[in-house]
């Protein structure tokens, strides 16, 4: 049995400037872990794949597309690919979320 502590994997180098670590990677699928801080976002972007968000921890707003809504704890989003799509985290609380991008992205996310 593989297992996998977020402590204990190293922070990847992202033009967010976020704190990102991959928790499982395969051909078929990537999971990241990222940690927003009050105050940070992400830049606007687009990715090759489907990519679904699990809120662990927080409050945060998720916008996809046209669309902006103030997710929080225990919430599921589906981000279609090729749809633009941020996170801002405009709470005084750490947001953290799973990324899980099916399949495996080939080609790299656009900056917007």
């Amino acid at each position: 049995m593989k297992t996998v502590k977020v402590s204990e994997v190293e922070k990847k180098n992202t033009p967010h400037g976020i704190d990102a670590r991959d928790l499982y990677s395969t051909n078929n699928a990537l999971v990241v872990h990222i940690q927003i801080e009050p105050g940070e976002k992400l830049i606007k972007h687009i990715t090759p794949v489907d990519v679904y968000f699990y809120v662990l921890e927080g409050e945060g707003v998720i916008e996809i597309g046209d669309e902006k809504k103030t997710v929080t704890k225990d919430t599921l989003i589906d981000s279609p690919k090729d749809i633009p799509h941020c996170w801002y985290n405009e709470s005084d609380s750490i947001l953290r979320v799973l990324v899980n991008k099916v399949p495996r992205p080939t080609n790299k996310t656009k900056l917007l």
